[in-house]
Formats: C-alpha cells, sequence, structure tokens
C-alpha cells in the first residue's frame, strides 16, 4: 500500500468518527490556544514596558539625589540636595566622561499654572535645551528652549500637551501668556505627545530654562541644586563606559566613596530587566499549565488510539491477511495520530489567533503572536500526535492476522 493510500485510509478511519476525533483533539487545541495566547500576552507586556521605558529617553541614565535623615528618620531616595549645576557642567566636560554626549540638568516641582480664570497644577521643569534631545522628545507647535533663552534667563515655558489642553482647550497656546507664581510666562511651544511613562504623564509638564526656574520659579532656598541628571550616552554600547565614568566623576567631586555614595545612577536596562522579570516569571508559570494540558491532550490521543486498535482488530488482521505488513499497518495508525495532533495544532493555533486579536479590547493589554511560537506550537502538537500514536500503532503492527480474524 502506497503513502498516499495509507494517508486516505487514516482520514477516512478519523471522518468515519467525527465526534470522537474532535473531542480528541480538544485538548491539543486548548494546549496550543494556551501557549500562544501565553506567549502573546508575555511579549506584549515585554513590549509594553520596553516602550514605557523608552519615553524616558535613549541611550539614558538617570541621577537622583541621595537620601537626608531628620532626627534619626531617613527620608527616601531623592530627598537630599546633594545634586547641583556644578555636577551637571563636570560631566559635560568631555575630559571628564568622553563617552557621555550630552547632560541635562532638572530642577522641578508641582506648581499651579493660571490662564484667565483657568488653573491647572502640573510639573514645572527647569532645564537646558539639550533636554529635549536627551529625552528623546519633539515639538509639535513652536520651537523648544533655547541657549538665549537660558543665558537670559527669560519668561518661556512650552508646554506637554496635556497641559496646553487643560489651559487652553482647542486654541493654540503658542504666544499665550501663563501665570506661574505670580511670573508672566510667554508660551513658546508644545511637546510632541508621548502618552504616560512607567512614572508619570510625560504630557503632562511646563519645561521653562533652568535659570529662569531658579531664579524667579523656585522657592528652594538652594537655587543651585537639582532634583535629577539626565544623561545621554554616546551610544548604546556606550552606556556602561558612561555609567562608569558618571559614578567615578560624581564621586571624586563629591568627595565621597562607593559607600558613602550620597547619588543613585540608574540605567534603562537596570529599568527594563527589574519591570520585565514579574512578566517573565508569569509566562513560564502559564506556559508550565499550557504545557500541562498539551500532555492531557497528547494522553487523550493515545487513548483513542489505543480504543481504535480494540475496535478494528478484525480490520487489522483481515489486511495483515491480505498482505498488508506491519510497518504498512503501523505507518497507517501513526498517520492517523499525527493528523489528530496537526489537525488540533492547527485549529489551536486559530484560536490563538483569534483570542490575540480579541482579547486587548477587553484587557487593555496587547497580545504579540510570536511566529517561531505559532510554528513551535503547531510542531509540537505534531510531535504529541507521533508520540500518542507509536504505541498503539506498534501494538497493531504485532497482532496475528489469525488471532484478529477470531476475535469477537
Amino acid at each position: 500500500m502506497s503513502f498516499a493510500e495509507t494517508l486516505r485510509t487514516a482520514l477516512d478511519a478519523i471522518r468515519s468518527h467525527r465526534l470522537r476525533s474532535l473531542l480528541t483533539m480538544l485538548g491539543i487545541l486548548i494546549g496550543i490556544a494556551a501557549v500562544i495566547l501565553t506567549v502573546g500576552l508575555g511579549k506584549g507586556a515585554q513590549n509594553e514596558v520596553r516602550s514605557q521605558i523608552n519615553k524616558l529617553g535613549s541611550n539614558l541614565l538617570i541621577v537622583s539625589p541621595g537620601s537626608t535623615t531628620t532626627s534619626g528618620v531617613r527620608g527616601g531616595r531623592g530627598t537630599a540636595s546633594t545634586l547641583t549645576s556644578d555636577d551637571a557642567n563636570v560631566l559635560a566636560n568631555k575630559t571628564v566622561a568622553p563617552d557621555i554626549a550630552r547632560v541635562a540638568p532638572v530642577s522641578s516641582g508641582s506648581l499651579s499654572l493660571v490662564v484667565g480664570s483657568t488653573n491647572w497644577t502640573t510639573n514645572v521643569v527647569g532645564t537646558t535645551p539639550d533636554w529635549l534631545s536627551v529625552r528623546a522628545r519633539d515639538v509639535a507647535q513652536g520651537r523648544f528652549i533655547s541657549q538665549d533663552d537660558l543665558d537670559n534667563a527669560r519668561q518661556v515655558v512650552v508646554l506637554g500637551s496635556t497641559t496646553a489642553s487643560e489651559l487652553f482647550g482647542l486654541r493654540s497656546p503658542v504666544g499665550q501668556s501663563v501665570s506661574v507664581n505670580g511670573n508672566a510666562l510667554t508660551v513658546i511651544g508644545v511637546l510632541q505627545s508621548v502618552g504616560a511613562s512607567t512614572t508619570t504623564d510625560e504630557d503632562d509638564q511646563a519645561v521653562v530654562p533652568q535659570t529662569t526656574y531658579a531664579t524667579r520659579i523656585s522657592t528652594s532656598a538652594n537655587r543651585t541644586s537639582l532634583s535629577t541628571l539626565y544623561i545621554e550616552a554616546v551610544s548604546k554600547g556606550s552606556l556602561s563606559a558612561a555609567y562608569q565614568e558618571a559614578d567615578r566623576a560624581l564621586r571624586t567631586s563629591h568627595g565621597v566613596t562607593a559607600a558613602t555614595a550620597d547619588f543613585t545612577i540608574s540605567s534603562q536596562q537596570s529599568l527594563l530587566a527589574t519591570a520585565t522579570s514579574t512578566d517573565r516569571t508569569l509566562t513560564v508559570l502559564l506556559g508550565g499549565v499550557a504545557g500541562i494540558s498539551l500532555l492531557v491532550g497528547g494522553l487523550g490521543v493515545m487513548n483513542i488510539m489505543l480504543v481504535s486498535v480494540t475496535e478494528r482488530i478484525r480490520e487489522i488482521g483481515l489486511r495483515k491477511a491480505l498482505g498488508a505488513t506491519p510497518a504498512a499497518v503501523r505507518r497507517q495508525f501513526l498517520l492517523e495520530a499525527s493528523s489528530l495532533g496537526l489537525t488540533g495544532g492547527l485549529l489551536g493555533l486559530g484560536l490563538g489567533v483569534v483570542g490575540a486579536l480579541a482579547l486587548p479590547h477587553f484587557l487593555n493589554q496587547p497580545v504579540l503572536i510570536s511566529p517561531i511560537a505559532a510554528v513551535a506550537a503547531v510542531s509540537v502538537a505534531l510531535l504529541i500526535g507521533i508520540v500518542a500514536g507509536v504505541y498503539p500503532a506498534s501494538r497493531a503492527a504485532r497482532l496475528a492476522p489469525i488471532d484478529a480474524l477470531r476475535s469477537v
């Protein structure tokens, strides 16, 4: 019997027991769909985290001040005023830190912006023109603050899209006046929207020249103190070197050691690794559950094939009496089992794709179908069918024709 005839016979046997075959494939179908959706949810979550962190900027290092201790009570990270404008100047020196491309010092505070009878409390950021590049932002309307604005402490402000919408509605804010702490600032631009990051709404802020913030807006006693230093490395490959240079330069400038450092430096890689660790663990856990369901599906295929062998003993005996070799009989049952596994895998893949399209509308979470995971899942389903069919097929091939023909 040729391979084509064996395959046709195997498919006819499956079609003759449609309901039983469908129920057999159901375990594999559910397992494959679970694998596809589990991997898709994991990849979607990791991509979402990566996207959120990338909104902070490219090739980014973030330097935060240390903590304060008052009456024995330790404050959280960033509560001290250990970073100053001098630190930014040191890090911007190419001789000291050749792998640092740009430095954006930031002083910030939550302040109320007033336009006529409308007010809105937002994060007011005092910084330099390099902030736009370091934070990988763009201007949607108008322009960003310039070096001339910084040098002359001009009373200008660039608004985030959310802030502009809250203060001006549908009107264009460029050229309008905004009052902050009694200071009238002219709106010169609106930032391109990037949405929320892992820490805050990046579209809800107002950016002013650092000198303007220090001399007119800040209420701090130390006008040169900074809340954050954003550092852009020359490239992703030099991020580690930039980290080492920044750490060494700041420790030297502050006269501290690694054990007594009054600042902390974090990188995108460390933030990403921390943020995705839980997603990865959850993906592995759910993948294990999906794997168990695949195992159950494989046992279902083996069980049905054993039942099929028992039901078709007389047919097997007749075929062997007419000249069918044990290899031909074994091949037929293996083809039946593998067809059940492959069909279940393909149906599971289809269900997984449908689920990946539908779930984001209910979970507000992207689901990314991995082509590698899809091919691997279908291949595993086929393999499960083959493995589950080996024992039943071998049992059928070992039947003696005379014993099979006289069985009831």
